[in-house]
């Protein structure tokens, strides 16, 4: 029987213009639903593993549509609540070259704010699962919000589920100092960190030395120390760093680092040109979850979760839709992207 899974956090109405046009250039928009817990559910629903996706959305067709989303690709939604008002919206100008990619967030008193500790039956939904996991966007969407998920965590401890989170600063959900408080809390509770190189220094004030992601420089042993000090403050078993190296908006260097508590590990680096940037992180947590579920050493979780993230960035929307034989063949080293027949 497939391992049970459960992500928690909002999903969200996507519209950005068809190919590179601006904004201001669209007359009609493109229509794609996700959100960052939402996206790792479906990655580990395409793994094979029995995911469920907690969150609540309206009782109207847009919310249903949501649902219809996560359920067209194998995610479990028996735990999604009705009710609120509206489906948070994002509009995504997609970027290329030099010009990047721009958000426009039009989520206010969208149905998960309005969730209230209780509303979630914790202990049902748990049953059974062996692993948790949840972002940093999620409690940043008020104190309200931030409570049902400390419920949640308590909950998944209690009844012995691997924890993890993707730290995923926003800025314009709150700032460093409200993240801080509010994280900090959270983090007793969790096994497993994954974030990229800004998000560490952001919530938690935990800065790599001689690092410039505008320039794309990064330096690995600052990267190194970055994950040793988050471990060490919050018991850690695992924290993995997603290094971006944006040479421009279409072109990136990809790879990433994870340290166990003993050994650092650093993984291979892919030249990525971006077809679809949003989602590569939360690709990279799917990987990772799947991977060390699946009792892969830290090595090769860490392969694994790099080269589908990898592959995400070649698939247009939120969803990292590819299967464990095509990472598994992208690990392996056929990187050539010949047609196969």
């Amino acid at each position: 029987m497939a391992k049970k899974v459960v992500t928690f956090g909002e999903i969200m109405l996507r519209l950005s213009p068809p190919g590179y046009k601006r904004f201001v250039q669209a007359d009609s928009f493109d229509v794609i639903y996700g959100g960052g817990e939402a996206n790792v559910a479906v990655s580990l629903a395409n793994y094979g593993l029995d995911s469920y996706y907690v969150t609540k959305v309206p009782a109207h067709e847009i919310g249903q549509a949501a649902v219809n989303a996560l359920r067209r690709f194998g995610v479990k939604t028996d735990a999604i609540l009705r009710g609120g008002e509206r489906l948070g919206i994002y509009y995504l100008e997609t970027g290329a070259a030099q010009r990047p990619s721009k958000v426009i967030y039009d989520r206010a008193n969208s149905a998960i704010t309005q969730v209230k500790p209780g509303e979630f039956d914790w202990e049902r939904i748990f049953e059974g699962a062996k692993w948790f996991h949840f972002t940093g966007i999620t409690p940043a969407l008020g104190d309200n919000v931030a409570e049902v998920t400390l419920e949640a965590l308590k909950a998944a401890k209690k009844k012995g589920l691997k924890v993890s989170v993707d730290l995923n600063y926003r800025k314009k959900l709150w700032s460093p100092e409200k993240a801080n408080q509010v994280m900090s809390k959270l983090m007793e509770y969790v096994d497993v960190s994954i974030g990229n190189e800004e998000d560490a220094e952001k919530v938690f004030g935990i800065k790599a030395a001689a690092s410039d992601v505008t320039s794309g420089q990064l330096n690995e042993e600052g990267y190194r120390e970055v994950a040793k000090q988050l471990a060490d403050r919050f018991g850690l078993e695992k924290v993995a760093i997603t290094l971006r190296e944006s040479l421009s908006a279409s072109d990136n260097n990809w790879s990433a680092l994870l340290y166990d508590g003993q050994n650092y590990y650093r993984s291979k680096t892919y030249k990525i040109h971006i077809v679809d940037r949003v989602g590569g992180g939360d690709s990279f947590a799917g990987g990772l979850i799947y991977s060390l579920l699946s009792g892969k050493s830290s090595a090769e979780a860490l392969e694994f979760a790099v080269a589908a993230s990898c592959l995400k960035h070649s698939i247009f929307g939120d969803f990292n839709l590819v299967s464990p034989a095509e990472v598994e063949n992208l690990v392996q080293g056929d990187a050539s992207g010949r047609v196969q027949r």
